[in-house]
């Protein structure tokens, strides 16, 4: 969780000051003109790599974890992530991209401190981060995205270049994300909601796997806060973006 903190953060922060003066963060259309005739700065390429890179890594570490009923949702959230990632420099179609990478960012470091906070017990700061992390996700996955990315990528892009076979392709897995982030919206709002009625999650929804432990559901249930924490001193909600079971990217 850590070593994931301080990727995501790091990250953010590199996107957002570099698109900060690019002129399609601030202008979406700018992303297609003179398409594909744009040219690949270092910058974006060393973020496209980074970023490729991680996506990868957690596609590997995911069939070391252990494993929990979201583990089929956040397998095909990570082929759509690097299926865009790659698709997108191979298109050259990296200023779209960049949008939508610093886009998922925005919401994965604060999931990662509420661990973080769990870990350290300091319940109220852990729960303070997680309904933070639900808040800035659902507005930025399903507000910022939609009517955003999606728009430029459906709608302006099918305006100023025309669809191409390719372009279909592009189009598919972004669609696929969103339905992804309309799914773990739903678990973040329902985990969340029982945290506020109950004071507690009594048990991680997604912990009826064959990978889980007795042992591990006993402790889980006497576990207060969003977060539980198994007896090996793991997070019952691990993973990527929420655990994955409350988010992904």
């Amino acid at each position: 969780s850590r070593w994931r903190f301080t990727f995501y953060l790091s990250i953010f922060f590199y996107g957002i000051r570099f698109l900060w003066t690019a002129p399609w963060f601030w202008d979406t259309r700018q992303c297609w003109y003179n398409y594909p005739f744009q040219p690949l700065t270092s910058r974006l390429y060393y973020y496209y790599i980074l970023e490729l890179a991680f996506y990868w890594s957690l596609m590997f570490s995911q069939f070391t974890d252990i494993k929990r009923k979201d583990f089929l949702i956040m397998f095909v959230h990570h082929l759509a992530t690097i299926g865009l990632i790659t698709f997108s420099y191979m298109n050259n179609m990296v200023r779209v991209g960049t949008l939508v990478l610093c886009l998922h960012d925005a919401s994965d470091f604060l999931l990662e401190a509420a661990k973080l906070a769990n870990y350290a017990k300091y319940q109220r700061l852990c729960d303070a981060f997680f309904m933070l992390f639900g808040v800035v996700f659902i507005v930025t996955r399903l507000g910022i995205y939609p009517f955003w990315i999606l728009n430029t990528t459906l709608f302006e892009s099918w305006e100023l270049i025309g669809p191409y076979p390719s372009w279909w392709l592009f189009k598919g897995l972004l669609v696929t994300l969103q339905v992804l982030h309309v799914i773990w919206s739903y678990l973040i709002i329902r985990t969340a909601s029982k945290a506020l009625v109950r004071g507690k999650v009594s048990k991680d929804d997604r912990s009826d796997v064959e990978s889980s432990s007795e042992e591990e559901d006993v402790t889980s249930n006497n576990t207060k806060g969003i977060f539980s924490t198994s007896s090996n001193g793991s997070n019952r909600l691990n993973g990527h973006v929420a655990g994955s079971q409350w988010t992904g990217e």
